[in-house]
């Protein structure tokens, strides 16, 4: 019998929904479209399909986010896969593949999935898997093609050809974006299909595939699989070994080239949410064509997309426009002109912005801060703590700390004391001392912290225990 194991991919960055994904806290993680974060609906969308659990592959930077979102939705991987670095799609599922082969079941079909895409239609979604189950169990290397809906610009496509099995047939060609006329005429053929970035792959036949035909790959993710390392729930490949891969696309590097190719017609309500116009074709519309999420009045605007994160938005007279805000950056922008949010995000890096990558509440695996106020000498933040987690045991060269506790019961270590503070308590901080915060309750602790000093940057940190393994000195 063969077995369906979720490969779930999350390495993105997801640029083009700045400002509100960035490069610390990017789509993936985001509760975009449901209440749930992409991530979270993506691994969810295949209950019922397997029993087998999913192997994530995701990077450094988001992995205690990776962790946290899964716990909290009830899953336990099989395994989180940390890229040492970005090398594109067809590295990665072959990091995976390789672990599945080690540790699954012989003859597992991979279920290769983006973290960032939406599927309204969860039931189509299964139905078209277990159609590829058929042809994938035959050795065929299949990916799924999206029925168009639209003369879509933005995507490649898949010509199809003749059926191999019900429900499956053979990829004639893959097809690069098109121009407006082109992608009109793939409509009208009906021949074309728009390519998903979704795969059912027999592990074994990709594996020797990419052997054959991009062997520079397989031979890196080979040695860097050998030479890894397990790191607390982390598998982490070597990283010398992994970075001379060449980067490049599962498309490019083997669907393109091997005669195994099978395309499964997917009409499911896909999205790959690669932009803000793609959130607002998806979402509930009002009478006149507008979505709006958070504080929004509107008053005579049309077939625009508004997405409010902490203060009022109105609009007025707005055609085919996205207004998107978030506490420190708003984006205002043409809605057929939102493809181009990654130019502003190329000139934010060129300036040093930390708004290309932080927002202004900062995940920790321990929990979160949020600046409230920065200025000369003097800050201010929020920060929360998770039930039952704990800072490192840390001391700061350059600055003083203030602790007022609002909500819950904070453990403080400051040199050799012990002491607890409960809701309207503080305490003080000097310079240079040795101290950890913790939460020992079961609801969130929330206080506010008042720094004071010279220098007020997150790298003014030396750890002496970190409970997640963080590096002597660094971030919070």
């Amino acid at each position: 019998m063969n077995h369906i194991v979720p490969v779930v991919l999350s390495g993105g960055t997801g640029s083009r929904l700045w400002p509100v994904s960035r490069e610390g806290h990017p789509k993936q993680f985001l509760p975009l479209v449901t209440d749930a974060s992409l991530l979270q609906d993506t691994v969810s969308r295949v209950s019922g399909l397997t029993d087998q659990a999913p192997i994530v592959v995701g990077n450094d930077e988001h992995r205690f986010m990776l962790a946290e979102q899964l716990r909290a939705i009830g899953v336990k991987p099989a395994a989180l896969i940390l890229e040492p670095s970005g090398r594109n799609t067809a590295p990665a599922v072959a990091l995976a593949a390789m672990y599945a082969q080690r540790s699954c079941a012989e003859g597992c079909l991979l279920l290769v999935l983006p973290a960032d895409h939406a599927i309204r239609d969860v039931p189509a979604f299964q139905a078209a898997v277990r159609q590829a189950v058929e042809v994938a169990q035959t050795g065929c290397l299949t990916t799924f093609g999206v029925v168009p809906s639209a003369p879509e610009t933005g995507y490649g496509y898949i010509k199809a050809g003749a059926s191999i099995t019900a429900g499956a047939q053979v990829i004639e060609a893959f097809v690069e974006k098109p121009d407006l006329d082109r992608a009109k005429h793939y409509l009208d053929s009906g021949d074309y299909l728009w390519n998903s970035g979704m795969f059912l792959l027999p592990a074994n036949v990709y594996l020797e595939e990419l052997e054959r035909l991009a062997p520079d790959i397989f031979q890196a993710c080979q040695r860097a699989i050998e030479g890894g390392a397990q790191d607390l729930d982390f598998c982490r490949p070597d990283a010398e070994a992994f970075a001379k891969s060449p980067s490049n696309s599962i498309d490019y590097a083997v669907m393109e080239h091997t005669e195994k190719g099978a395309v499964v017609p997917l009409d499911c309500g896909w999205s790959d949410v690669g932009a803000w116009s793609a959130l607002w074709s998806i979402q509930t519309q009002d009478d006149r064509g507008n979505v709006a999420q958070g504080d929004v009045i509107l008053n005579d605007c049309d077939n625009s997309y508004f997405r409010s994160s902490e203060r009022l938005i109105a609009g007025i007279g707005l055609q085919d426009m996205v207004v998107v805000e978030t506490a420190d950056a708003i984006l205002v922008s043409h809605r057929d002109q939102v493809q181009d949010v990654k130019s502003i995000v190329t000139a934010l890096k060129a300036q040093k912005r930390s708004e290309v990558s932080l927002h202004q509440e900062v995940f920790r695996p321990w929990g979160s801060y949020e600046t409230l106020v920065l200025a000369d000498r003097f800050q201010v933040k929020r920060i929360v703590v998770n039930p039952g987690a704990k800072l490192s045991l840390q001391m700061h060269h350059h600055r003083a700390e203030h602790w007022i506790v609002v909500k819950g019961t904070a453990e403080v270590t400051c040199e050799d004391k012990v002491f607890m503070l409960g809701e309207d308590e503080s305490t003080y901080i000097p310079l240079g001392h040795k101290h950890r915060l913790a939460n020992p309750g079961k609801i969130p602790l929330e206080l506010i912290e008042v720094q004071s000093g010279s220098y007020l940057g997150e790298d003014d940190i030396v750890r002496f225990d970190d409970t997640y393994g963080r590096a002597p000195q660094g971030h919070a």
